[in-house]
């Protein structure tokens, strides 16, 4: 079924059924070390106006020089999201007055942007797939922050971020829910830090979105859109959609007209509330840019970097499902932070990966997220989790003794093998041992022998009771083995 006319993503209103439509505009700051058009730093957390330029600060006679790594790494974005690379690309000047914009203008791309049409697989948790189109991606340079909160009276201006370089990733009208919306900006910063041109940290305004929402009855054209500005967190992103969407519903639904308008999220109350009635295209005044010549690529130059791309979430995925055997959940969970797959990665090589998948997502992924901890933080290295793997298939531990190594050395470090040696956590493989200890359970409980000997299904009771009896070092294959053949039971 088509995702986007998939009925459960319908909202009920008042007067029937009704249906959500979500463009979006993602402003992702391009990794690199200056800005797009001056050699400034971009990096995040300096004093304010320290990272500035003359360029920056639009000072007369100051001339914009492209920046050769920022349009590498839009081309790489392009490349990563399938789209069409355009080898003859413009500047224009994008022109409207705010104190944090020095030059008046912004210079953007407008009818001829460096990327084209290209699309982002999203795959929702319910199992359907979401194929949203990519309408452009082009480069521009940011503006400054305006700053309010620092005295009474005043507000004041920190150029930091102006001119660093951003791409704006224009998404088509594709998106049908909130869970969809927060998914495709999930999978997108994904694909971002993958190819390491956007670190994607929403925290530090490296990645925002603009969410433009309309409603429809189902069938019908396109509604009149709202757009909320400047959102930096995925979970406001949901609340924002959905807050904005029964707004518009009620509003047509009590005979009312939707303005088009630029709105504000408010996550205090999660509320939107406008901000300004939304300009259209040509009151921007765009005109090409006569500082900068248009931008002309060489087919070989596209071509370089597109042989360095890495392996990417969604070939990634289809590796671990056809190669490992993976559950797509299992996949997906994989998959989702570079960081992630590679600690998997690490783990699996030259191991079980069903094995390794199942330790990373259930013991290290559940412990980070129980101790609010990121991959980067593990005290577990990949090293030392691959060893605790190691050491349950050549049957020197069980799997009870390897989660409590896995504990001692998320608490205390150290190399697993030496750890085995040094406490004594090696299994117990001597049948002679094993069978002593099965004996005296059964001695102990004639009773349930003779049940067991009727219902084989409760050999598994004594398996646990031997497995008690010997601190859990005995090898549970072993047990269960000579659990059955002295119940004479297959």
């Amino acid at each position: 079924m088509d995702a986007k006319s998939d009925k459960s993503n319908l909202i009920a209103g008042e007067t029937g059924d009704w249906e959500v439509v979500i463009g979006m505009e993602v402003h992702a700051q391009v990794t690199s070390n200056a800005k797009l058009f001056s050699g400034a730093s971009t990096e995040f957390g300096g004093e304010p106006n320290s990272h500035v330029s003359l360029v920056d600060a639009a000072m007369p006679g100051m001339l914009p020089v492209i920046n050769e790594t920022c349009v590498a790494q839009a081309i790489k974005t392009g490349l990563g999201l399938k789209a069409e690379i355009n080898l003859y690309s413009v500047f224009d000047r994008k022109n409207y007055f705010y104190p944090d914009l020095p030059q008046g203008y912004q210079i953007s791309q407008y009818k001829n942007p460096i990327v084209g049409e290209g699309e982002v697989i999203v795959d929702m948790l319910s199992g359907e797939r979401v194929i949203v189109g990519i309408e452009r991606l082009h480069l521009e340079q940011d503006a400054g922050k305006s700053l309010h909160d620092q005295h009474p009276q005043n507000s004041y201006v920190d150029l930091n971020r102006s001119g660093v370089a951003l791409m704006e990733i224009v998404s088509k009208p594709d998106i049908r829910s909130s869970e969809q919306a927060k998914t495709y900006v999930s999978k997108l910063r994904t694909i971002l830090r993958y190819l390491g041109t956007c670190d994607g940290n929403m925290d530090q305004g490296s990645l925002r979105a603009d969410v433009n929402v309309s409603v429809r009855r189902p069938g019908d054209e396109l509604g009149t859109r709202c757009e909320i500005k400047n959102m930096n967190s995925i979970r406001f992103i949901g609340q924002a959609i959905e807050y904005e969407a029964r707004r518009q519903i009620e509003i047509i639904e009590d005979g009312g007209t939707i303005d088009q308008e630029t709105r504000l999220f408010d996550a205090k109350t999660g509320e939107t509330r406008s901000m300004r009635s939304k300009e259209e295209a040509h009151d921007y005044r765009y005109f090409p840019d006569p500082d900068l010549l248009p931008l002309e690529l060489k087919q070989d130059f596209v071509d370089e970097i597109a042989a360095s791309l890495p392996e990417l979430p969604d070939e990634k995925r289809a590796r671990f499902i056809a190669e490992y055997g993976l559950t797509p959940y299992d996949a997906d969970v994989l998959v989702a932070e570079r960081e992630s797959v590679d600690y998997f990665e690490d783990v699996a090589k030259g191991r079980d990966a069903k094995q390794a998948a199942n330790w990373v997502i259930n013991e290290l992924f559940g412990r980070l997220n129980k101790e609010g901890l990121t991959i980067n933080d593990s005290p577990v290295s990949s090293g030392q989790l691959g060893a605790i793997v190691d050491l349950i298939k050549d049957g020197t531990i069980s799997g009870k003794i390897a989660k409590d190594m896995f504990d001692i050395v998320w608490t205390e470090g150290g190399d697993p093998a030496e750890i085995v040696e040094a406490r004594g956590m090696k299994q117990v493989t001597d049948t002679g041992a094993i069978e002593k200890a099965v004996d005296e359970v059964f001695a102990a409980n004639p009773d349930k022998v003779e049940q067991a000997k009727e219902k084989p299904a409760m050999a598994g009771w004594f398996v646990g009771q031997v497995m008690k009896a010997t601190g859990g070092k005995a090898s549970p294959q072993a047990v269960n083995a000579l659990i059955k053949a002295k119940l004479g039971i297959e």
